[in-house]
């Protein structure tokens, strides 16, 4: 995508928040195909440069990206005023009729993510005001409407099919691994695999909130046996702060909500497999229990992790750094 200059573009109105949003104006109508026309790559091109068409060229049967920061490319303006001027828009377009999404539901699918790009901009500053404790702050910068509207909106999106619902933690290999064992993370439902290919904004303060509300509406749909691949233990992560307690409390209402933790070691040749509680890699190793779950990973990487071992690095870093960090310096 080529670099453009600013645009400055009104706050879009809002009115009570059980309104529905109007689509885009003039919004181009998809084509009854997965590609692109012609006529839509050269206008593209004009208008994104040479990098987005290929994102949405590529964007059916393409395997989900993390959900990563955003890269020197991503675009710099909310174009909540102008939603069918964002880059992405022909990208998802492509990705919502993969979803089996209506027109009416991409358009107000859009301009709610927009906005939403655009409300948490002015969430973020207005969290910044020191007369507020963290608390508060922190509570400020969730409270975005329009992520809330999209969620109730397309929930539905959120469903898995065949197989059992998966959560994970240290880097998106451990996404691919659960789903290549049969269960489906975030990334890979519905609507999560549309907003997971997508460069929405180069401030990545501004999608976090999304993908939280994502991941909460997510794990609501839990209906049987969760699993939960760890390669890191984060207690400030999505999972641990927001994803986890979400299932406690779907636990009390159905006992068919179950925790299956997974502890993962990554070897030399960049292969994922799990620890035993005799600390043995394997194929499947479930615990009922996640003290026992990051215990074990945390005793392997002390005790086996060779440190040549680049593959596994950032999880042994991790942890040393946390139990650094942990150290009673009185003691």
């Amino acid at each position: 995508m080529q670099d453009r200059a600013p645009h400055s573009h009104a706050t879009p109105q809002r009115t009570a928040p059980s309104r529905k949003p109007k689509p885009p104006a003039q919004a181009p109508q998809p084509a009854g195909r997965s590609r692109l026309t012609d006529t839509a790559v050269m206008a593209l091109q004009r208008t994104a440069g040479n990098s987005a068409v290929t994102r949405s060229l590529a964007a059916d049967g393409a395997v989900p990206v993390q959900r990563r920061k955003p890269s020197a490319n991503a675009p710099t303006e909310h174009y909540a005023a102008e939603a069918t001027r964002h880059p992405e828009w022909p990208v998802f377009q492509s990705l919502m009729q993969t979803a089996r999404c209506t027109e009416a539901e991409t358009e107000t699918a859009w301009q709610l993510i927009l906005g939403g790009l655009r409300e948490q901009s002015d969430l973020n500053q207005q969290s910044a005001d020191p007369s507020l404790n963290k608390q508060d702050a922190s509570k400020l910068r969730a409270s975005n409407t329009w992520f809330k509207e999209l969620v109730a909106f397309l929930g539905h999106k959120l469903k898995i099919g065949q197989g059992s619902m998966a959560l994970w933690s240290g880097g998106f290999d451990t996404s691919k691994y659960a789903n290549s064992k049969g269960h489906t993370p975030l990334e890979f439902s519905p609507l999560g695999a549309v907003v997971d290919k997508l460069e929405l904004h180069s401030d990545w303060a501004l999608q976090g909130k999304l993908w939280n509300a994502l991941s909460v509406a997510y794990v609501n749909h839990a209906t049987g046996p969760v699993h939960v691949f760890m390669r890191a233990y984060d207690p400030t992560s999505v999972l641990v702060k927001q994803e986890i307690p979400q299932l406690r409390k779907l636990q009390k209402l159905n006992p068919n909500v179950k925790l299956v933790w997974h502890p993962l070691y990554t070897t030399p040749d960049g292969q994922i497999h799990e620890i035993t509680q005799d600390l043995r890699l394997t194929d499947n190793a479930p615990y009922a229990s996640r003290d026992r779950c990051v215990a074990s990973m945390y005793m392997y990487l002390l005790r086996m992790h060779d440190e040549s071992n680049d593959q596994a690095g950032p999880a042994y870093k991790d942890m040393t750094g946390r139990l650094a960090a942990n150290v009673n310096p009185k003691a």
